[in-house]
């Protein structure tokens, strides 16, 4: 089990606002004791090769690796031209995972939006078509395509399509493939979708290939049943709040009980920093305590 770092307290500064360069939040990382830094794709100003190389360079002679580009691609798009625009997108920041990690690292993938006129089962068949066309670009440039139980992307209209673990798992079952796709599991986003992250754990344990490791607390005299919207989903209210990943609402002893129970050997993520860059600290020394205790790495 490796650690690294995504700074979502900054994704607006870098990605929307560019009051901050993804080149500043590289520098700003190296007083944290993590292996890796991932990316998100609205950090770059360009996708030209020397301007993605000179990323990759920063990146490793800060001494960091680049385990994973986090991207929000929209299969379930009503548009038939904007879902192809999705796809070549993707294909596109598989090329550049490739560029900035090497083989094997991973290009995180979502469904798309939640749309109200989208059906659950014109959805799947788009999202399930998406990500089957964009498997033999994986395989060219081996990297594996990682499916997250996500929320929102901060950019969207509306939540992800995929949020419910039982629509998560039906895009799952529907691509066998597991040498270049797997899940992208946040237990933090399953609370929030209103289920289990446990649970969620033991049905995708296997096909994990990376984890963010973010944690929820709930505000003095809040109740997660009071949050609870009219599907059961949290969304971001603003009694849920992030603190220390360990913490919060997460259990993490059990968690990495199950991940190491398979043998996980990839990337764990902080996602975090919300409360200021020592808290993020905070949560890579419980990471690694957490990986001490359960895969008897230092």
């Amino acid at each position: 089990m490796k650690i690294s770092a995504f700074p979502k307290c900054y994704i607006d500064d870098i990605a929307q606002h560019r009051t901050m360069t993804v080149f500043e939040w590289i520098e700003m990382a190296q007083q944290l004791d993590a292996e890796g830094l991932e990316m998100y794709e609205g950090f770059f100003t360009s996708l030209d090769d020397a301007y993605i190389d000179r990323v990759g360079e920063t990146i490793h002679n800060a001494g960091f690796a680049m385990p994973m580009l986090c991207c929000s691609p929209d299969f379930t798009n009503p548009d038939p031209d904007g879902r192809k625009r999705a796809v070549e997108q993707e294909a596109e920041m598989i090329r550049i995972t490739h560029r900035l990690g090497g083989a094997g690292a991973a290009c995180r993938v979502l469904t798309g939006q939640r749309y109200p006129q989208v059906s659950v089962e014109h959805g799947l068949e788009w999202v399930t078509a998406a990500i089957e066309s964009l498997l033999p670009v994986a395989r060219e440039y081996d990297i594996v395509l990682a499916l997250e139980n996500h929320y929102k992307d901060g950019f969207w209209q509306y939540p992800e399509f995929a949020q419910k673990k039982e629509v998560f798992l039906q895009v799952l079952a529907a691509i066998p493939d597991r040498n270049h796709f797997g899940v992208q599991y946040d237990p933090s986003n399953a609370i929030v979708a209103g289920d289990d992250p446990i649970e969620l754990l033991r049905q995708v344990a296997d096909r994990v290939v990376t984890m963010h490791a973010s944690d929820r607390y709930l505000a003095e005299g809040a109740t997660l049943a009071e949050l609870r919207q009219s599907d059961g989903t949290l969304g971001y209210s603003p009694n849920l709040r992030h603190g220390v990943t360990g913490q919060g609402l997460n259990d993490y002893d059990t968690i990495f009980t199950i991940l190491a129970n398979v043998g996980y050997a990839g990337w764990v993520s902080i996602e975090d920093g919300m409360n200021g860059m020592a808290e993020m600290q905070e949560s890579i020394e419980f990471l690694k305590r957490m990986r001490r205790k359960y895969f008897g790495d230092s």
